[in-house]
């Protein structure tokens, strides 16, 4: 009589637990109201803005509201439309929802924005004129042009100027001052600030008197 009642209310129990759906099916299954048409949603049509903020939007308004923002030449970076969120859209993660042209209207935005908004210059060989970015920040002297490989001083923009200051980057040199400023660097000579003569360190300190400075 006991095996029955248990086996009985085993069968019972197995019958609940299969009844009652998975977590996963609640989910699938499940709705939300999209904060910008205030409608019901189903949950398998809510957008996913990566892990910067989850605010409830279904996908149709998403895109609706990217499109609206690249077309009115709205800021590059688009920002979450829940109120008081400075979150950005993820462009990755909208590239799913929004139409190919308009993906590809919104990253050639975002990559020129990027440019405006780095130290950057043309490459000073006439046969090449490269645009040329500082993607390091910071003071950038020497670089090489990525097409035409000329090396040139990204401050003053001419023909490198090895072992010789932007200010005299203008001045006509013979062969022999060439060479001198190419040693110059070669070396990591230093040269004195005010009359110019070049400086090697040896050892010591890093404090120097030019001996041709009174």
């Amino acid at each position: 009589m006991g095996n029955v009642l248990h086996k009985k209310g085993f069968q019972e129990a197995e019958a609940e637990a299969k009844a009652e759906p998975e977590p996963q099916e609640l989910e699938l299954n499940s709705e939300f109201t999209c904060e910008i048409c205030v409608e019901p949603v189903q949950s398998t049509k809510k957008f996913s803005n990566n892990t910067l903020c989850r605010h409830p939007f279904c996908i149709d308004c998403i895109a609706k509201y990217i499109e609206a923002r690249v077309e009115d030449g709205a800021p590059a970076n688009i920002k979450c439309p829940a109120l008081n969120c400075n979150h950005p859209l993820d462009p990755l993660f909208c590239r799913s929802v929004i139409p190919r042209k308009l993906f590809n209207q919104w990253c050639d935005r975002l990559c020129d924005t990027a440019i405006l908004e780095v130290d950057k210059c043309y490459c000073p060989n006439n046969n090449c004129s490269m645009l040329v970015l500082n993607e390091c920040g910071g003071t950038v002297k020497k670089v090489s042009c990525p097409n035409c490989k000329m090396t040139f001083c990204f401050q003053c923009k001419v023909p490198w100027h090895a072992g010789y200051w932007c200010s005299e980057s203008g001045q006509s040199r013979d062969r022999n001052d060439v060479l001198l400023g190419m040693l110059v660097e070669l070396n990591h000579w230093t040269r004195c600030y005010k009359c110019g003569h070049a400086i090697e360190k040896i050892q010591g300190c890093t404090e120097v008197h030019c001996r041709f400075v009174p």
